[in-house]
Formats: structure tokens, sequence, C-alpha cells
């Protein structure tokens, strides 16, 4: 046994105990830490208990039914995780070969279907050997229980579980079939676009905004609005728009590749711009790899895809 050897067994006195707290931690449970290790949910307790002995702190608070990570374990699981995560790259690469790699991005779906999969020839021509998978998430899932290379997520950019980067703000305003817009005019007041009939869609995360909250941000408080038709998902509103069932709102972002291609219109020159933007999250234990920095370079294209 080398010194440098010996060195690292004086430090880090058991790497199994490191596994099983990095699973714990990631998985929020020891049961599930346990099964997916194959081990008992005592030996894991064990495990933890002597690394807390070790260390003379707690990594996790106990609760009722749950556990939560302490700073101190905070802190341990970050290194700990990007380590591991580490040590895996390198096995990948030696297993199918450096010229490949998957990585995992995560985003809601609407952002999936109307910004990304419209985009992905210019990944191949920017990274042509990169694979990609994509999961969609309809609400912001804690990184540290799933297993994503990179995430997009709009809010304020606060999150816990990884390192957050501007991509772009966000504005929204009113958008139309041609035909509903012939057919109905441009709305001249705020009074008149709430008497139109109106497609609403479902929350599905922090600072999506409805049209009430539209309404109000662009100074305008309506008595009650014209809904037509109310869907759980973005994508459903804007196809109805689409086809000229209504007005629905338009966020700049997503629906600015159907408003160059003439399949949706502007009704109104108001908009608004919500104080949330769209971030780039890579989660705690991941590296920023060459890949993965030209994956977000990727993300950052703003150019309209006809």
């Amino acid at each position: 046994m080398t010194k440098a050897t010996k060195g690292y067994r004086r430090i880090v006195p058991s790497l199994t105990a490191l596994v099983e707290f990095e699973a714990v931690a990631r998985l929020g449970s020891f049961t599930r830490a346990a099964t997916e290790l194959g081990v008992t949910q005592a030996a894991v307790s064990r495990q933890v208990r002597f690394l807390e002995e070790v260390l003379g702190v707690r990594l996790f608070h106990r609760l009722h039914r749950s556990i939560a990570l302490t700073s101190e374990g905070e802190a341990l699981y970050v290194v700990v995780a990007e380590s591991m995560q580490k040590i895996a790259g390198v096995f990948d690469r030696l297993s199918i070969g450096a010229e490949q790699q998957e990585l995992v991005l995560a985003s809601t779906a609407p952002f999936a279907q109307l910004r990304l999969l419209p985009r992905l020839p210019n990944l191949k021509h920017l990274d042509p050997p990169l694979q990609l998978r994509l999961t969609t998430q309809m609400f912001t899932a804690d990184l540290r229980h799933v297993e994503v290379d990179v995430a997009v997520r709009y809010g304020d950019g606060n999150w816990g579980d990884g390192t957050a980067t501007l991509l772009f703000d966000e504005e929204v305003f009113p958008v139309c079939s041609p035909a509903f817009l012939e057919e109905n005019g441009t709305a001249e007041s705020l009074e008149a676009l709430a008497a139109l009939p109106l497609i609403e869609s479902d929350s599905t995360y922090e600072g999506w905004m409805g049209w009430d909250a539209w309404f109000r941000s662009a100074g305008h408080r309506p008595g009650k609005l014209n809904y037509v038709l109310r869907s759980s998902l973005y994508t459903d509103a804007v196809q109805a728009a689409k086809y000229g069932q209504g007005v629905a709102l338009g966020w700049h972002r997503l629906v600015r590749d159907m408003l160059e291609r003439g399949e949706l219109v502007r009704l109104t020159p108001v908009s608004c711009k919500p104080p949330e933007a769209y971030y780039v999250i890579v989660p705690h234990g991941r590296t920023m790899t060459p890949a993965v920095a030209r994956l977000i370079e990727w993300l950052r294209e703003d150019t309209p895809i006809s």
C-alpha cells in the first residue's frame, strides 16, 4: 500500500459508507437507498451513523416520516455526488467509447415541444456525437432525486439543488390565429380584450402567469373573464389558439417560431415582462464538461426556426 493510499484511508475511513450516504441523500429515504443498493435498511443506517460518529456531526435531520440533510450533510453530499459522477463518467467513456455520450436534459413539456424539439438539428450540427435524452416534468423536481445532467427551469434562479445560469428573460402577450384576428379585429382596449373568448392553461411551474395575473400586471382589473377553454397543458392552449378557438397568452420564447411562420399573430401590442426568467441548472454532483457546455450553448440559441 502506497503512502497516498494510506492517506486516503485515514481521511476517508469507509468508501462504502460514503456510497450509502450518497444514495440516502439523493433518494431522500433510507428504505429506497437500501433497495437500490441491495442491502438492508439497518445496514444503511449503520453506515450513515458511522460517518456521523467519525465526523462528529449530524448529516440528516430525522423527522417523523421523512429525513432532510443538515447543512453539514448538504456540504458532504455535494462533494461526494460530484466525485461519484466523475467516476461514473470515466466508466461510461471507457465502456462505450469517448466518441459517444448521452446527456439527460429535463424541462417542462411545453418548453420541450415548442422550443427544444424544433432546434434539435442545430444541436446535431454543434455536437454530432452527443446523444440527448429528454425528460419532461410538470413541476419543479428536486434534482438530487432524479438522474438529470442539465435542467431548464423558469423562476427566480434561487434553487438549492444545483447551479443556475441565466438563459433568457420572457415576455407575455395575447396571441390568436390570423383567421380569428380577421374576424374579430384588433382589441382596441384591455376591456375589449377581456370580452373576447379566452383560452387559459393551468400553472405548470413557478412564475407562470394566467389571464387574471396578466391583466393585473397590465394595469386592468376585469370582472368575470370570458373563458371558452381551459387546459392542463400550455401546448394545448396554443394549439387551440392556432385553430381559431380564441385568444391565448403567448410566451414569446415558446411561441416565437409559430409567430414567424404566421400560425399565430399578436392581438395587441400590450405585453408584460415577468420578473422571472429561464435558467439552465447543472445539478450538484454534475461536472461542467465540454459536452454540457455545448448543450448550454445550444439552449441559449435564439434564432427563429421557420
